[in-house]
């Protein structure tokens, strides 16, 4: 499976991390930037990069993005069709779950100032082997979204 990578220098970091376990973990990562810690890019050169990509390949790819709270950057990406980007920045694993079982969340954006990288690596786990329930009510109301 594709994952599309996206980050400014908050994320930069935990990005790294993050590109490393999928890679160890049989995941094809694809790196749209940042490639090094730069304090005055912006999150809205890369992560429409990523965004686009599942928008474009919404039923194969998931993208991962990072930032420094990740709402900024959920915002820039759920901008495109098809994209359903979720925040998470720690606490309660069942957010993690619910987002993918209930409303098929293909973007995780990540509050890197709020996580560990380890506690991102880990989230990243949960939800991407967490499946959408196909429950007829979540399949409707995804519909709607659109």
């Amino acid at each position: 499976m594709k994952i599309h990578l996206a980050t400014d220098h908050a994320g930069f970091l935990h990005k790294e991390a993050v590109k490393k376990w999928l890679g160890e973990n049989g995941y094809e990562p694809i790196d749209h930037g940042a490639y090094h810690e730069d304090k005055s890019d912006d999150y809205t050169d890369f992560i429409p990069l990523a965004a686009r990509e599942v928008s474009e390949h919404s039923s194969t790819d998931k993208a991962i993005i990072f930032g420094h709270s990740g709402q900024g950057e959920a915002i820039a990406a759920n901008r495109f069709p098809n994209v359903r980007a979720v925040v998470y920045y720690g606490n309660s694993e069942s957010i993690l779950i619910l987002s993918r079982e209930h409303n098929d969340a293909n973007v995780l954006s990540i509050g890197a100032a709020f996580m560990f990288e380890d506690e991102a690596i880990l989230a990243v786990k949960i939800w991407l082997t967490t499946q959408f329930s196909n429950a007829e009510r979540h399949v409707r109301r995804n519909k709607k979204l659109e």
